[in-house]
């Protein structure tokens, strides 16, 4: 299905997230990871601001995607990256305020897409949000992003080695850049909710 995005709004607090109606589909992971380009990349238009410098999301912003029939089925929210040295520690102390009630208490969060980078190691900042997605019970999924970046056997073994150093038995490689992957994950996002 192809759906027009349409941005809603920024929010820094529980009390600015969107009124609750559509199934919710939350993109968290390190700075620096391509989130805003995944994104873009998903919904073939420029909705999420791709930076060369990262960590520039601060807030969570969330986008409808609007139906064929003019309504809106799904919300994609883009969580501020995580991890990045150059963030200043009064901003990244200040997330959890807002980030931690949206990922344990919003009712229609259906899935958590979490992007890990294909081209380095395990890390344990990764490896902390999905414990924490467990034990919240949220349905997530991790995906390696820059997946084009490596030739066939570098790609083999990163993913073994992050399906490893993350305790996961499945890890979904995607390129922004190439597409790779994507249908695959437009596949998990619609299945997702009503």
């Amino acid at each position: 299905m192809r759906y027009t995005t349409q941005f809603l709004l920024s929010a820094l607090a529980a009390a600015q997230f969107p009124a609750p109606s559509v199934p919710e589909i939350a993109f968290l992971g390190r700075s620096n990871v391509g989130k805003s380009s995944l994104l873009n990349a998903l919904v073939g238009d420029k909705a999420a601001k791709v930076s060369s410098t990262p960590g520039r999301t601060r807030a969570i912003n969330f986008f409808a995607l609007i139906g064929p029939d003019q309504t809106q089925k799904k919300i994609f929210a883009d969580l501020p990256g995580y991890g990045y040295a150059k963030i200043s520690k009064s901003i990244s102390a200040g997330w959890p305020a807002f980030i931690e009630p949206y990922l344990a208490e919003r009712e229609t969060l259906g899935l958590c897409i979490c992007l890990v980078d294909s081209n380095i190691p395990p890390q344990p900042s990764d490896r902390q949000l999905i414990d924490w997605l467990r034990a919240a019970r949220r349905d997530f999924a991790v995906v390696a992003t820059k997946i084009d970046r490596l030739s066939g056997n570098e790609r083999t073994r990163n993913l073994a080695a992050l399906r490893k150093g993350l305790g996961l038995e499945e890890v979904l490689p995607v390129s922004s850049k190439t597409g790779y992957g994507l249908r695959d994950l437009w596949t998990l996002i619609e299945a997702t909710g009503g």
